[in-house]
């Protein structure tokens, strides 16, 4: 297996708002580097009763989100492993089984790729805002997708380890006809 090694960066912020200002400071920094297609991102809201929401998210199109026209990427699938229930837009990407399964096999690679403890610990630290911003990056991008997201309150990451062959594969066999 040939794992990649990305950095999960996971904002807590005071208002959809503030994540949504540097998801797009980041989206711009992959831009101007030439890396549109280089990272994962998502916005979270949380509303009330605990409930989460993914309200904004870019996903790699050359990865697994790309290649089966789902939209999932590593970003999607971590949120998805630290909060189960996470909608996603205007409703619950398992809507359609197929798109269920691709999200439950690339939440389970994101969720493989970091130890319990790192999950955990991020799970506890979205949990204290009311939105976040989740970015897997290239280890390469850290000071500078650190830098774009300043309006975080709170500013927490981790490794993740993912082989995105097999992910790619794992998601393309979920999301095969039956």
């Amino acid at each position: 297996m040939a794992f990649d090694t990305f950095m999960v960066y996971a904002g807590v912020y005071p208002s959809v708002a503030a994540a949504e200002a540097d998801y797009d400071l980041v989206k711009e920094l992959h831009r101007e580097a030439g890396l549109i297609d280089a990272y994962d991102a998502a916005v979270l809201e949380r509303r009330e009763g605990g409930k989460t929401k993914i309200v904004k998210k870019h996903e790699t199109p050359t990865r697994v989100g790309g290649v089966l026209g789902g939209g999932v990427g590593l970003a999607t699938g971590l949120v998805v492993a630290l909060f189960p229930f996470a909608a996603i837009g205007g409703g619950l990407l398992a809507a359609t089984t197929g798109g269920g399964a691709i999200l439950g096999a690339v939440a389970g690679h994101a969720a493989a790729g970091m130890s319990r403890h790192d999950l955990k610990e991020l799970g506890e630290y979205l949990d204290e805002g009311q939105a976040g911003l989740v970015v897997v990056a290239a280890s390469d991008m850290g000071a500078k997708v650190e830098r774009a997201m300043k309006r975080a309150e709170k500013l927490e990451a981790k490794q993740l380890k993912a082989d995105t062959a097999e992910i790619e594969q794992d998601a393309k066999a979920a999301g095969a006809p039956a």
